[in-house]
């Protein structure tokens, strides 16, 4: 079985891995790819997929999708993707939508976002993270996927729920490769000022601390308060979040991840800590804990372009659509 696929927002850096997957996938095919410019091949842009995939660049055009996609990745802005997702799920086209338009409940996207121009399917959507929903994104048409910081943190904490005194807010210390700000440039990630550089930006307030607060609260059914901090790296990609966090009585943190994830074929359980090379360029989320008395650390790693952004979305897809969830995820790290 094949089914036709548009990418909207391909000229990104998380439309381009989403292509780059898309390639390899036996079971989708790219019918469409857009900007909001147009007119432009998508090898220009990335030479990398020169006499490979040559295919011009639309301008984004909703009548085109509905008839050429039953399935469609958004890898556009929050906002824009509300204003192209309305319309294609009317139509009958399946989205993975991979803004934050779909993530969060209504009063919480306003408050952090924006006015919200599509609330009734806000109510339907899923939170698109499969060790979490999966049973969810098999009946879902609207899959919200996570953001990055929000799939690293949630992965690690939330085998540990039930063990924690949320009565202490969770510390959590995060970060992330430049590519993670999106391929726009702006000061704080000019060369000159990330080269040998690191620092926090947007430290309590940034706009994935109320989606990390939101569905640890959905999962624990209590009230959670967390001081998030992320921080940019002088690489390329991938992603470190570090939780301090503290127990209600002692338990064995690495049997807790191991029987959390024993059937997980993508979270890796590691005996030492784990580090952003050794999942670069994967599907994986790599995770350690370590005990001392009631105070625990959790580490995990991701990449934050493919198991944060594009390859997640190809999971969802995958398992929106009947399919073997693995398929076309990628699992050699660039560096090994």
């Amino acid at each position: 079985m094949q089914y036709r696929v548009a990418v909207v927002g391909a000229s990104g850096y998380t439309g381009v891995e989403l292509i780059k997957m898309l390639l390899a996938h036996p079971h989708f095919k790219i019918s469409y790819i857009s900007s909001s410019e147009g007119d432009e091949s998508i090898s220009a842009l990335y030479p990398a997929l020169s006499e490979i995939f040559d295919e011009v660049l639309q301008k984004t055009d909703i009548e085109a999708i509905k008839e050429k996609a039953d399935l469609a990745f958004l890898a556009l802005p929050h906002k824009s993707a509300m204003e192209v997702a309305k319309p294609l799920l009317e139509a009958g086209v399946k989205i993975v939508d991979l803004s934050a338009d779909y993530r969060l409940k209504l009063e919480n996207y306003e408050a952090f976002y924006t006015k919200h121009t599509d609330p009734k399917h806000l109510k339907d959507a899923v939170y698109g993270l499969p060790e979490i929903n999966r049973e969810k994104i098999e009946k879902a048409s609207l899959v919200a996927n996570p953001g990055c910081y929000p799939t690293a943190t949630l992965l690690s904490l939330v085998p540990f729920l039930p063990y924690l005194d949320l009565s202490y807010p969770l510390m959590i210390d995060a970060k992330s490769g430049v590519s993670g700000a999106g391929k726009k440039c702006f000061s704080k990630t000019h060369y000159v000022t990330i080269n040998e550089n690191v620092f926090a930006y947007n430290p309590i307030k940034h706009r994935h601390s109320i989606e990390i607060k939101e569905k640890l609260e959905l999962i624990a059914k209590e009230l959670v308060d967390l001081v998030f901090v992320p921080h940019l790296l002088p690489i390329t990609r991938g992603m470190l979040v570090d939780s301090y966090v503290l127990l209600k009585e002692p338990i064995d943190p690495l049997e807790v991840l191991q029987d959390f994830y024993a059937n997980e074929p993508f979270v890796r359980i590691k005996s030492e800590p784990v580090d952003v090379k050794a999942v670069a360029g994967t599907h994986f989320c790599d995770i350690f804990a370590r005990r001392e008395g009631k105070k625990l650390f959790i580490s995990s790693a991701i990449d934050n372009l493919l198991r944060g952004a594009s390859s997640q979305a190809i999971a969802n897809a995958n398992i929106m659509m009947g399919l073997d969830e693995t398929v076309a995820l990628p699992k050699i790290a660039y560096i090994p």
